[in-house]
């Protein structure tokens, strides 16, 4: 799929052909639209390169043209095995337009075209392959923010849970971090080579933003990192919590079982055909029901005193 943007009074407005200064945002295409792309003069590895889910971080320039590829951020939804992975996006920058290039629909650049960002312009395109990044960056910042609420609600699920579907939960937000990690070490490696190349460099606004790229990107490196070891560490405890709180249950339990037999235990010491006490009084029964009732509220409040209820 193929849609085209540009700029005008600081919105983006949506075309039908490319013209200069324009942005193409190419998704999952065909090979005949990828042929298209190729009139405008840009090599098919650069079409081809993002496509591919496992291609790293990276810059590389080519008769004029300039690729740079970008691991962003993706939501896969809860029921997913790894709720949250990483994708490569590629930034294609010539002299006429800015191209982009992804495997599947996605957040980051669906914001940009639904023009939620203002003040965007496609003819200054080093300003806008800038936005693009930062938008990435603050899209990592977004998800770990997610991550960490619902890691927290299900701390607080598995404080009285005993079975493993917390833990199971866990581990996907845990499988998610280890991307994010190595994502984002890999972007801030390719956002460093950027920096040292004069391309950025010719307005003093494209080098401050660069810098506030690198900056948002270290705070995801950052706040994953302490998400990372704080997860961790609950799930070297979690296993111990699941543990406690079955034999938590277990005691009850047991408690519940000495308590409910104390009434069989004194009933069947009457039953027996011997000799016993009470047994010319009429009202027998009602003492036998009482002896029962007081024995079982003395274990309850034993029981109950030492914590075992």
């Amino acid at each position: 799929m193929i849609t085209i943007y540009k700029s005008a009074e600081n919105v983006l407005i949506p075309l039908s052909e490319p013209t200069s200064n324009s942005w193409i945002n190419v998704i999952n295409p065909t090979p005949q639209e990828i042929a298209q792309i190729q009139t405008l003069g840009i090599p098919q590895d650069y079409i081809t390169y993002p496509l591919d889910l496992d291609e790293r971080a990276r810059t590389e320039r080519e008769n004029g043209e300039l690729l740079i590829v970008v691991r962003i951020p993706y939501y896969q939804g809860e029921t997913s095995d790894i709720p949250y992975i990483t994708i490569p996006l590629g930034i294609i920058m010539t002299d006429q337009h800015i191209i982009t290039v992804c495997k599947l629909e996605n957040d980051v650049l669906h914001e940009f075209a639904g023009s939620r960002y203002r003040d965007i312009s496609t003819a200054k395109r080093v300003r806008f392959v800038l936005r693009i990044l930062f938008a990435v960056a603050n899209r990592y910042l977004m998800y770990l923010r997610e991550i960490t609420k619902k890691v927290d609600f299900l701390e607080d699920q598995l404080q009285k849970s005993t079975r493993n579907k917390e833990v199971l939960d866990l581990l996907k937000y845990q499988k998610s971090l280890t991307y994010f990690t190595t994502a984002l070490k890999s972007n801030e490696l390719m956002m460093e080579r950027l920096s040292r190349s004069k391309l950025f460099q010719t307005f003093p606004d494209d080098e401050d933003l660069l810098d506030d790229v690198l900056t948002e990107n270290q705070q995801a490196i950052e706040m994953t990192n302490i998400t990372a070891n704080i997860l961790n560490s609950l799930m070297d405890a979690f296993a111990s919590i699941i543990s406690n709180n079955l034999n938590s249950v277990m005691k009850f339990l047991a408690s519940i079982t000495i308590i409910l037999s104390l009434p069989v235990l004194v009933t069947s010491f009457f039953g027996m055909n011997v000799h016993l006490p009470f047994e010319t009084n009429t009202n027998a029964a009602l003492l036998i029901f009482l002896i029962s009732i007081v024995i079982s509220l003395l274990a309850v409040f034993l029981f109950w005193k030492r914590d075992w209820l």
